[in-house]
């Protein structure tokens, strides 16, 4: 496997955790914005191939999977009410 091809396996790999955790908020609206935020930041980094900003992009992402597992963890601490939607 090349290195283009590992480093698009960890993109991907992360992306899929992200949306994983993201799924995870017990309230609804945490849920839809985080999972919106997610796959917007992707599709706006989607072109980028420059090696030292996909590793910059990386962290970054890998920064925010962890703030995003923090806050699910504090969600389930404190039930919500459930929304209509919900």
């Amino acid at each position: 496997m090349n290195m283009a091809a590992s480093a698009r396996a960890q993109v991907l790999s992360l992306y899929r955790m992200m949306l994983k955790e993201s799924s995870r908020f017990p309230s609804y609206n945490y849920r839809t914005y985080a999972l919106r935020r997610v796959r917007d930041a992707f599709r706006a980094n989607r072109k980028v191939e420059d090696p030292k900003s996909v590793e910059r992009l990386m962290e970054e992402g890998r920064q925010a999977l962890a703030l995003i597992q923090r806050q699910v963890s504090i969600g389930k601490m404190y039930g919500a009410q459930k929304t209509v939607v919900e």
